[in-house]
């Protein structure tokens, strides 16, 4: 593994770890504080995440990260149906290019 490889998956599971907090915050007022968060999790089928939840998860990471990571600019650039099967992993591989200036 390169070192640059090596450093994106260090990001990747610092960045996990930062974005998991935050949805357990959003999912303690549903009682699913347990729920499993893994890169493979969905935030509409696995976490039941409604619209309203993210843009709560927005605000999280804008004062969390700052403007580099735009999620609203994020869900724009998509679908319906991407929307409704993104994923954990696809939300921290976004907020790691957008630290490391690379969107």
């Amino acid at each position: 593994m390169s070192i640059e490889t090596t450093a994106r998956v260090a990001d990747e599971i610092g960045v996990l770890a930062d974005l998991s907090a935050m949805l357990r915050e959003l999912l303690d007022e549903y009682g699913l504080e347990d729920a499993e968060i893994t890169m493979d999790t969905t935030f509409h089928d696995d976490l039941e995440l409604e619209s309203v939840d993210l843009v709560a998860l927005s605000g999280q990471l804008r004062e969390h990260y700052g403007e580099k990571v735009n999620f609203a600019t994020f869900i724009a650039e998509r679908e319906l149906d991407e929307i409704i099967a993104l994923t954990v992993g696809e939300l921290v591989r976004y907020i790691v290019a957008s630290l490391r200036g690379v969107s």
